[in-house]
């Protein structure tokens, strides 16, 4: 939409709005791109909000905006391609923003509006235009090779004018602190005109990643987690998974940024000529703008994440970031493909350096696993990933060496005695003053912990007796599982020839014997792989904690004989007191998970215990309405006819009475016949014996024997 210069702003941005009421989406952006191209910063200015809001939606929800976490390509083709096409890199959106940007135009924008959207929508988030666009300005502003793309020329014959200069070096306030504005602190601390044209580039590749960080790791700092460490504390901030599946792009792209440095010269003095300002920023990008905010959002999501299958997205995001190997340029030898990949000893200085995310976050998750139920295949495989990845070679070697060095005792020296352990400048410029490179291992070990945990943080040792314990509890409940798994495929095994019978009237068998379970519903291939992620996963815990096989053994045939000869399981595990049984911790696991149960009987009148839910209520009353009837019309009749001797007689006993009952009556019987004769031998020593015909107690009794079993 071609405009003559004379157009006042506000008519400008009033065409806009109608605009976008009355043409359809293609056309408002290319209409919008020849505005940009066109116009002049000063007309732009007024516009550049509202086209903010239009694009990203207002922050009171009024405005929608293009919505581009549900874009997608394959629905919609011509929209998802003209957004990317308008909001790329090189696009005309950006070339507004350094537009505006040369011209010293500055816009607020609190980081309390930054969005943390719970909303969930049902399609792959991976495939929208939201994450399609992060990866693209990630792989332009942070390249693995060659230098940043400078800034998009509008003018046909030249390029945006650099900025005014501008006092470098200032370094940012507190990180965790809350910021009136985003854009305004990064562009006051760009590098001036006459810096060196790379320098004058990083800012940009900076600025990008603090506003990403801003965004999706949260802005509260280390002294606001120790505070929601608090019980009364409720924190709203809720990530979801989507949330969590682009802080893991995030990650992964930063460990591949990270790993194309180049080799550091041999020459010390060397390194300080020839290294560029991008490979510097390569080299200290992640301990100093991610490594905090990570770490307490993987410990907010470890601590208040549901105990369900979702939590796998937080997984994989964790251990992306602990293998960093995984994103590195080379490759291992072809021979070796088929044995495990061995850790470098070059990660061993990162490993140390990222400690806490290695042990303290593996307690968390050993923590969250006894909580779960591990026969469902998906908890199976979570426990399962992580075993696997913290029993690669070498690396469990390498989180040992990290914890001695940090429980190595501090020195007494007299230029050591005073050092603090300070935390690091994560929210400050790279163009700032940089802390000196340290070299003492152990130092840079306690530094690394006390920075993320505080002074006074007491360490808990991945591999000390207390967490050994919990693995042990961990083994116990993988067998306890790979147990109930094998009863449940045995189970189903089992019923499989009654299911089809029992399918015409609509019932399963775990509905007719009353023991229906979510576990029924797995299959005869989940299960399988249950058994063998568990044992799997059990392998790699043994190797990882040099688990003793004996004791594993032991454990082992402790949960194979949890079963008698009929498959049945033993009691949950409870202790003897005063008042009965109590169950123990590790017993209330097993019930809320169906590991184990109590044999409950019912020990009362066969036809009074409780109706099932498979039978139908009102039917099985009114039978016994009518069985109740019959048995009181015509008692005496039946009575007569099971005392006969001959063929109907028997066939009447056989047909007309409960086996079960009889037994259980003729016990009655006898106990109250010997009372009976105790009674008359008391009488007649006391010379007070009655008539005999006063007890037709025998009658009595033997006409409750007579039940229709037919109807019962």
């Amino acid at each position: 939409m071609a405009a003559p210069y004379l157009q006042q702003p506000s008519f400008l941005l009033a065409t806009l709005k109608a605009d976008c009421v009355n043409k359809p989406f293609a056309q408002r952006c290319h209409d919008l791109e020849t505005v940009i191209e066109e116009f002049p910063a000063k007309e732009l200015h007024d516009i550049f909000p509202w086209l903010v809001e239009s694009i990203f939606g207002s922050l009171d929800g009024i405005i929608v905006g293009w919505n581009l976490r549900c874009l997608q390509g394959r629905t919609n083709p011509t929209e998802y391609s003209v957004a990317l096409d308008f909001l790329d890199p090189s696009g005309p959106m950006m070339k507004l923003v350094y537009k505006l940007q040369a011209e010293e135009y500055r816009y607020d924008f609190p980081v309390s509006y930054l969005p943390n959207s719970s909303i969930t929508h049902h399609i792959s988030p991976s495939n929208s235009a939201y994450f399609i666009l992060v990866d693209t300005y990630l792989k332009c502003f942070l390249p693995t090779e060659g230098s940043v793309l400078p800034p998009p020329s509008s003018n046909p014959g030249g390029a945006i004018p650099s900025p005014t200069p501008r006092s470098p070096a200032v370094p940012f306030t507190s990180y965790g602190m809350h910021h009136t504005s985003l854009l305004k602190r990064h562009i006051a601390h760009q590098p001036s005109v006459n810096a060196d044209p790379a320098s004058q580039e990083i800012w940009r590749s900076e600025t990008l990643l603090q506003i990403f960080v801003e965004m999706w790791l949260h802005h509260y700092s280390l002294e606001m987690y120790q505070k929601m460490q608090s019980p009364h504390v409720k924190e709203s901030f809720k990530p979801t998974e989507e949330h969590v599946l682009v802080v893991r792009l995030l990650v992964k792209h930063l460990h591949t940024f990270s790993n194309s440095l180049k080799p550091e010269p041999l020459s010390p003095s060397a390194h300080s000529h020839t290294a560029s300002p991008l490979e510097e920023f390569k080299r200290v990008v992640i301990p100093r703008f991610v490594q905090q905010k990570l770490y307490i959002f993987l410990q907010h999501c470890f601590g208040h994440w549901p105990l369900d299958a979702s939590f796998r997205a937080v997984l994989e995001m964790w251990l992306s970031y602990l293998q960093p190997w995984r994103y590195a340029p080379e490759k291992p030898p072809q021979t070796a493909e088929l044995l495990p990949r061995s850790v470098s000893e070059k990660w061993a200085s990162f490993v140390q350096e990222n400690l806490l995310m290695y042990t303290k976050l593996f307690v968390g998750f050993l923590n969250r696993t006894l909580r779960t139920d591990l026969v469902s295949p998906k908890n199976a495989l979570m426990v399962f990933r992580v075993a696997k990845v913290f029993a690669q070679p070498n690396l469990a070697e390498m989180i040992l060496k990290g914890e001695q060095l940090f429980l190595e005792p501090e020195l007494v020296i007299p230029h050591r005695q005073h050092r603090l352990f300070m935390t690091p400048t994560l929210g400050g410029s790279f163009l700032s003053s940089w802390p000196p490179t340290i070299t003492d291992a152990s130092f840079k070990v306690k530094s690394h912990v006390y920075s993320l945990e505080g002074q006074d943080f007491q360490y808990k040792q991945m591999f000390g007796t207390e967490v050994r314990n919990l693995v042990l509890k961990l083994a116990q409940l993988i067998c306890q599982a790979q147990q109930t798994a094998k009863s449940i495929s045995d189970h189903s095994a089992e019923t499989t020839a009654s299911h089809s019978f029992f399918s015409w009237f609509k019932f399963t068998p775990s509905e007719m014997n009353g023991t229906g379970n979510d576990l029924d519903e797995i299959g005869q291939d989940s299960i399988k792989k249950t058994d063998e992620y568990l044992e799997k996963a059990l392998e790699y815990l043994c190797q990882i904690f040099k688990l003793n096989e004996a004791q594993l053994t032991q454990m082992m045939m402790k949960c194979g004989t949890a079963q008698d000869e009929n498959g049945k399981k033993q009691l949950p595990d409870c202790i003897e007191s005063e008042d009965g049984l109590i169950l123990t911790p590790l017993g209330r696991y097993q019930m809320i998970n169906g590991l184990r149960r109590f044999d409950v009987q019912y020990q009362g009148d066969a036809e009074l215990q409780p109706i099932r839910s498979y039978e139908n209520a009102t039917l099985v009353r009114l039978l016994y309405r009518l069985s109740s009837a019959l048995n009181e019309r015509f008692a005496d009749r039946m009575d007569v006819l099971c005392s006969r001797e001959d063929f109907v007689g028997r066939f009447c006993r056989y047909h007309l009475t409960n086996p079960h009952l009889v037994q259980k009556i003729r016990k009655q019987n006898k106990t109250k016949l010997t009372i009976v004769a105790t009674k008359l031998h008391q009488l007649h020593q006391a010379g007070q014996m009655p008539q005999t015909d006063s007890f037709p107690l025998v009658k009595k009794i033997r006409l409750q024997a007579c039940w229709i079993n037919l109807w019962c």
